[in-house]
């Protein structure tokens, strides 16, 4: 799998971003079979994620990770699986280096376990999982519960 990084936000090169993204859609990559695939990721700071917040979702605050699909690949029921990708540019992640680094810092966790575990949710978005119900919220965490424990990282969904 290709991972395209821009680094608006140098911080995250101190994170090591790249390893984290690398190692987290290699992981993804095994489990859905993705040879060949890309994605982009836009390393970024609270402000400019806020910005595409507004603009794509219209809701102008901090998030910690937003996802762009390249195409519509949602399930057509409630904890279906989504459809194959037909295309190898699977879509566009953006990530908020203070809202990760708060959240890691609030649940006493490595930054980089938050981020890698932010990584996979992204990129299950971009295959298209999603949490819009407790069915497809039931489905998404388990996958990335399933692929951060092949990566050593503990259930994030845990207390």
């Amino acid at each position: 799998m290709s991972v395209d990084i821009v680094f608006e936000d140098p911080r995250w090169e101190g994170v090591g971003l790249a390893a984290i993204a690398e190692a987290a859609f290699d992981e993804v990559q095994a489990r859905f079979g993705l040879a060949g695939s890309e994605v982009a990721v836009l390393a970024c700071d609270d402000a400019r994620i806020a910005e595409l917040n507004g603009d794509f979702r219209e809701k102008p605050q901090p998030t910690n990770v937003l996802s762009w699909p390249s195409q519509e690949r949602g399930a057509q029921v409630p904890g279906g699986t989504p459809l194959a990708p037909d295309d190898l540019e699977l879509g566009d992640i953006a990530i908020a280096y203070e809202t990760c680094l708060r959240e890691a810092e609030a649940q006493a966790k490595p930054i980089s376990d938050h981020v890698t575990h932010l990584m996979v949710h992204g990129l299950l978005h971009l295959l298209g999982y999603d949490h819009i119900n407790d069915k497809d919220a039931g489905l998404m965490e388990g996958l990335e519960v399933e692929i951060l424990g092949k990566m050593g990282i503990s259930n994030p969904y845990e207390e």
